[in-house]
């Protein structure tokens, strides 16, 4: 299965008119972990998803591409 989860971040940052900056601070994380994330350099914590969902209102599921909004 094909990893969508920095698109879908990506997507949801841009957006939501977030900096990379923005998003780091609101759930605690350095700004180049985002960087890391968006392009698929490294992978996102559970706990991780689970905030950004919130963050983003949507489920964990549509951050990992498995489903539509």
């Amino acid at each position: 299965m094909e990893n969508k989860f920095s698109e879908q971040l990506l997507a949801l940052r841009v957006d939501a008119n977030l900096s990379r900056a923005e998003l780091a601070k609101k759930i605690n994380v350095s700004v180049r972990l985002i960087s890391y994330w968006e392009n698929n350099k490294r992978e996102c914590s559970f706990d991780m998803l689970i905030k950004i969902a919130d963050i983003f209102s949507v489920s964990i599921d549509y951050l990992l591409g498995r489903e539509d909004v």
